[in-house]
């Protein structure tokens, strides 16, 4: 096993999301060997606990120079598989950082208005309209964490004009694991840093719930 620090975290992430009875429909860790990289997917499933969102993922990525710099800095890894690497990356300034991307899926058929209208793109423009609300009010609740936000949307068109076949929106958080001293102290902080993005995906959420109601009315 190249990332067992990495294994063990995504070990912890589990049994924190188990504890919390969250309604996981995906957990899966992946490995590319021919970029050095492995990273974690969870899906979370939002049915009956959102109106107008599907659901929600988190994705972890981390790689195998960082596995090995964390390796180095923690006491009790000394059996490290990386090791061996850390001594040929002498001079190279890698920061042990963990990068995750939060997204939440909107329901693009109760997130858009229905029937016909005379203008073509009444729809897009209608979702538009809390989407750059919801922006607003996500970049207040996330600007203490200096968080890069955006969205990602596709559009098609049928007999009615053009619609949204797709509403995400994505936040990337980045946290630094450079100040740990063990494997315990990682443990604990990687979950602290999961509960506190759980809750400000449960804000967003309401934020998201409220502001689409108020536009439909």
């Amino acid at each position: 096993m190249q990332y067992p620090i990495f294994q063990s975290v995504t070990n912890k992430i589990n049994g924190s999301l188990k504890k919390k009875n969250i309604n996981v429909s995906k957990f899966k860790t992946w490995e590319e060997t021919k970029i050095n990289a492995t990273g974690l997917e969870v899906m979370i499933d939002l049915d009956g606990s959102s109106h107008y969102l599907d659901s929600l993922s988190l994705n972890m990525d981390w790689d195998k120079f960082r596995e090995a710099e964390l390796a180095s800095r923690l006491i009790g890894t000394d059996g490290h598989p990386l090791l061996k690497l850390k001594k040929k990356m002498d001079g190279m300034r890698i920061q042990p950082m963990i990068d995750i991307e939060v997204t939440w899926y909107f329901n693009i058929n109760k997130s858009q208005p229905d029937g016909i209208h005379d203008d073509a793109n009444y729809r897009i423009e209608a979702a538009s309209e809390w989407m750059d609300k919801l922006s607003k009010r996500v970049n207040e609740l996330l600007t203490s964490d200096e968080i890069i936000t955006r969205w990602h949307i596709e559009v098609d068109g049928d007999e009615k004009g053009r619609y949204l076949t797709a509403i995400n929106l994505i936040s990337y958080f980045q946290y630094s694991l450079e100040d740990l001293n063990s494997l315990n102290e990682v443990h604990e902080f990687v979950e602290r840093k999961l509960m506190h993005l759980l809750y400000i995906a449960n804000r967003i959420i309401r934020i998201a719930d409220d502001i689409i109601v108020i536009q439909a009315a």
